[in-house]
């Protein structure tokens, strides 16, 4: 040890910090509590539903088979617009130099979550739009929204998926179709009341938009992404979850510049749940 004198300090400060570390923290392993991981995206093919105006999906066949060496290989080209099937909104999409698609941070597409279940309502009336009072009920019910919390609002129109007349209200394309979209989303002053009087870092859906079918300023979207709160479209299997005591992590293609893009998103409900 004399050729090391640095080494014995080392060791002590080691052997203390063991000592001294709660049974807890030495029991501990890596890794995520135990529970269900429920999917919350959509495949994207054929089938998956984007704007009236934009381009759907699509998957091109480069190879698949046989090569000429022997062994078997497959290799396909995809394209697709940016806002279409279960997708992330990036605050650029509606906020002039706000957050683009890579500039939004990691925490605010991890975390704790809740679900808001609205879906009663929203079954009954097309066009309704989540208000105030409907978060103050849940709040009544389940306490104040935590800080740096994940919502998400569940309409009950993931179960038309992928009927695009019954989903946003009508199949058709072009910019006339736009007209008659009908499906509900987030009432602005739900989302000011958002920005206000509490502090959430993203929020999602099951519907293809935050505000409304039938908005026409896309007031919702406006108010979230000046303050850079991102948004998650197009959401599925949201009557999987509970109302609280939910963990989310939402990762999208990482599009330097985007406004928004494809969104692989999962939840973790712990077993105690």
């Amino acid at each position: 040890m004399q050729r090391f004198p640095y080494l014995l300090p080392a060791l002590i400060i080691l052997v203390y910090l063991s000592a001294c570390a709660p049974a807890s923290d030495q029991k501990s392993k890596p890794g995520f509590p135990k529970g269900n991981w429920i999917d919350l995206t959509y495949n994207f093919d054929d089938q998956t539903i984007y704007w009236p105006t934009a381009d759907g999906f699509r998957l091109d066949t480069v190879f698949a088979g046989i090569t000429d060496s022997g062994f078997y290989y497959t290799a396909f080209n995809y394209c697709a617009a940016e806002h279409g099937g279960t997708h992330l909104d990036a605050p650029i999409h509606f906020a002039a130099g706000k957050q683009s698609l890579h500039e939004i941070p990691l925490q605010r597409l991890l975390g704790d979550a809740v679900l808001i279940d609205v879906s009663a309502k929203a079954l009954a009336q097309r066009d309704y739009q989540v208000s105030v009072a409907d978060f103050q009920t849940w709040e009544q019910q389940h306490g104040r929204l935590p800080e740096g919390i994940i919502v998400l609002l569940r309409t009950g129109y993931g179960k038309f998926w992928p009927d695009k007349q019954a989903y946003m209200g009508t199949a058709e394309r072009g910019a006339a179709a736009v007209a008659k979209l009908h499906f509900p989303g987030l009432h602005p002053d739900a989302a000011r009341w958002l920005t206000t009087e509490r502090s959430v870092h993203a929020i999602g859906l099951d519907t293809p938009s935050i505000d409304f079918g039938q908005s026409t300023l896309f007031e919702s979207h406006q108010i979230l992404f000046q303050q850079n709160i991102p948004a998650f479209e197009n959401l599925a299997n949201l009557d999987q979850l509970p109302p609280t005591g939910i963990w989310v992590a939402a990762l999208p293609m990482k599009i330097k510049g985007g406004s928004g893009g494809p969104l692989r998103v999962v939840a973790l409900v712990p077993n105690d749940n």
